[in-house]
């Protein structure tokens, strides 16, 4: 499939302005800082937090305390274990935060990612079809479409961070399901097993479902960091390629815009 402007050259069929590529990785960086920042700094001390809340719990209880019908061992009791479950309630939000914030930095990739390819094609197309399929069509298959006109980005040392981060993106929103299976097969870092360490049937990892899922700070940085690293590979310039065979579902797009009579480029197939 080959793409030919009006005068027979060889169209540019994907271009990166530099201004454009420095704003998106700007964006990025700021968010992810922001988010240590602003979010997660909020946790530093949630111990201490804990012991304040059985404190104020002990001094609530206090003013009704009376020695004679109430036990003092049994109130230091249930201030501990106040303290114990506050403290675990904080780590919770504590784990939901790092995740819906990787969800954040994952998405707004992707929505970057395929508004940028459906602006391009846009330049040099204007079949609905294939621009819907953009918005439509998994990553993967956009990643075909690249890989076909010379630049392959799941080769690249930073697409198994970006794969990673997809998975668990997906296993945060909807849970069991294949993605943790494949989580479980190929990332194994991002699930927590308490059991791992004894032998026994129940301590392997294909035992666990989507609430063994954590992610720590340092996983935050390996995911923004591919990020920044896809980004800084998109190539300044993608050519049409004389020899290039490009991915069925963009050629049987193509074709459906044919028949609706609403294709206006140049295309030869």
């Amino acid at each position: 499939m080959v793409f030919r402007d009006l005068k027979g050259k060889k169209l540019t069929l994907f271009e990166m302005w530099q201004p454009f590529r420095q704003s998106i990785l700007h964006r990025h960086k700021f968010y992810v800082e922001q988010a240590r920042v602003r979010l997660f700094s909020q946790f530093d001390n949630i111990q201490e937090d804990a012991f304040e809340a059985s404190e104020e719990w002990l001094e609530a209880q206090s003013r009704h305390f009376d020695p004679d019908r109430h036990d003092p061992a049994d109130l230091c009791e249930r201030a501990n274990n106040i303290q114990i479950e506050f403290y675990q309630l904080l780590v919770d939000i504590h784990e939901r935060t790092r995740l819906s914030v990787v969800a954040g930095i994952y998405h707004e990739w992707e929505k970057q990612f395929r508004q940028w390819t459906h602006d391009e094609i846009r330049r040099w197309y204007r079949g609905d079809n294939v621009l819907s399929k953009i918005w439509s069509v998994d990553v993967g298959k956009l990643a075909e479409l690249f890989a076909c006109l010379g630049w392959n980005f799941k080769n690249e040392s930073y697409f198994p961070k970006l794969n990673a981060c997809r998975l668990v993106v997906n296993v945060f929103k909807h849970g069991d399901g294949s993605s943790l299976n494949k989580l479980k097969q190929d990332y194994p870092d991002y699930l927590f097993n308490p059991l791992q360490k004894f032998d026994d049937m129940f301590s392997g990892i294909n035992h666990l479902d989507h609430t063994a899922l954590k992610v720590s700070d340092e996983h935050i940085r390996e995911f923004s960091d591919a990020i920044a690293e896809f980004w800084k590979d998109v190539p300044e310039k993608i050519v049409d390629l004389p020899t290039a065979s490009l991915p069925n579902w963009f050629k049987d797009a193509v074709k459906s815009d044919k028949n609706a009579n609403n294709n206006e480029a140049n295309v030869n197939l």
